[in-house]
């Protein structure tokens, strides 16, 4: 069966002479990337060579890739504020990225090798840095088609959400501005026993998973010196796919959930995701700077769809209840006191308020989706009017609480094998004390260059 898977100030435009020069360099090198492109298009040939369909014993792959960054700022912005209160980078600044993923695996026998490397290089007004990161890299074992036991560094990618994953309990969070990309996982053990029927139940399977976090072994995962076990169970029941997931150990708080993904027709899919999360720990500042811890039970959950029309445009829209998250009351209470302290500043340069309100906000106030309830839509258009290889796309993701958005356009152009070239764009929209409209940035522009090998 086909499926379709989860998987008021002066705003005039000003740059520093070399932001300006970089900026152009890299313009003009991606025009004339963008130009070999369409030439090299024109000159491929179609070849058939019974050798590249041979399973071979090892893969050895990956991309690099360039993305120039170009932020407008929100000068009257709180987390402007808060990032740039002691410093003026103008109404724009730029961002020059590049990545590098390798990933290679090797079979032999009952055993198979996988790794998977990523190296992040990035210059911004934070200055310049590069790291190099494992992101998987474990050893499995196939001792019959119905049992395989991994260990090592491996992400699991739980969860039939395309955006967000509640029940994704052993996997970092996604990006949901960019939800595809490989993410780094955890050191952890796992079995898995699949088992196939005839009838309404086709398939069952169980994995359990252990994950220790110990000094500087998954020391990021939660509190330490805790061997942490979970599971899953999923069933392809009356052409359902259902998990049942747990997660329990001391590092993060017992949680429990499930899953399901189910093709209505070949071309529209509907899945789901429920998370029930216990004894949660979320810290709360209000207006005037006074901290309180608040513990409590909380679900989270995911409803979604997917369609392919006839004409081939691809629709995704998900609803997304963060159990976890902030209140409206609560965020922009935060933000009044990321003011006061800004103020604070100005008036006397003392900026303790400022810096109590940043280790506060890191990964909470500031982090993706801090808040309770959000929509993402996404619409994808294959070579419309019958340009080929181009594919123009638009997505947003809206706020239910306070009402902003984002709204990210995109066109990807691919016409030559194993390149891409993507243009996209972002705009932030909200009243003050809302999510999005009190982000640092205002809009974004960037350009990826991606070689695929």
């Amino acid at each position: 069966m086909n499926r379709i898977r989860r998987h008021k100030q002066d705003r005039s435009y000003r740059f520093y002479p070399l932001h300006l020069c970089k900026l152009k360099v890299c313009f003009w090198l991606l025009t004339l990337a963008f130009r070999l492109v369409s030439t090299c298009a024109q000159a491929e040939e179609f070849s058939f060579d019974v050798a590249e369909f041979e399973k071979k014993p090892y893969h050895l792959g990956g991309y690099a890739e360039v993305r120039p960054v170009l932020f407008g700022l929100g000068r009257d912005a709180a987390l402007y504020r808060l990032r740039f209160y002691d410093r003026d980078e103008g109404q724009t600044t730029p961002e020059y990225n590049g990545k590098l993923q390798i990933e290679g695996s090797l079979e032999k026998g009952i055993g198979r090798a996988f790794v998977r490397i990523n190296s992040d290089y990035q210059n911004s007004y934070r200055g310049e840095t590069f790291r190099t990161t494992f992101y998987d890299g474990y050893f499995s074992l196939k001792p019959s088609p119905s049992l395989t036991l991994e260990a090592g560094k491996k992400s699991l990618r739980w969860g039939t959400g395309y955006a967000w994953n509640p029940v994704a309990f052993f996997d970092r969070p996604k990006d949901p501005d960019d939800p595809e990309l490989n993410l780094e996982g955890f050191i952890l053990t796992s079995v898995s026993w699949i088992k196939s029927f005839d009838g309404p139940l086709r398939t069952l399977s169980l994995t359990p998973v252990l994950l220790p976090v110990y000094d500087e072994i998954n020391d990021d995962f939660g509190e330490p010196d805790h061997l942490n076990a979970g599971g899953r169970l999923y069933a392809l029941l009356y052409d359902t796919d259902i998990d049942l997931l747990f997660l329990a150990g001391g590092s993060r708080p017992n949680r429990y959930g499930f899953d399901f993904a189910r093709n209505l027709t070949s071309n529209f899919e509907v899945h789901g995701e429920f998370a029930y999360l216990r004894n949660v720990r979320k810290r709360v500042i209000d207006a005037e700077g006074v901290i309180t811890e608040k513990e409590s039970d909380t679900q989270s959950y995911l409803v979604g769809i997917r369609y392919l029309s006839e004409a081939e445009t691809t629709w995704i829209a998900e609803y997304y209840h963060n159990g976890a998250g902030y209140s409206r009351d609560v965020v922009r209470d935060f933000f009044k006191f990321v003011n006061r302290g800004y103020d604070e500043f100005v008036a006397t340069g003392d900026a303790s308020l400022l810096r109590q309100a940043e280790n506060l906000g890191q990964g909470a106030y500031t982090g993706m989706n801090p808040m309770r309830d959000y929509l993402y839509l996404r619409a994808s258009q294959k070579e419309p009017f019958d340009i080929l290889y181009l594919t123009p796309a638009v997505t947003t993701i809206f706020n239910l609480i306070d009402r902003s958005f984002s709204l990210s356009p995109e066109i990807l152009y691919t016409a030559v094998t194993n390149l891409e070239l993507r243009l996209k764009g972002t705009v932030l929209q909200g009243e003050r004390g809302s999510e999005y409209g009190e982000k640092q940035n205002d809009w974004r522009l960037e350009i990826r260059l991606r070689y695929y090998f």
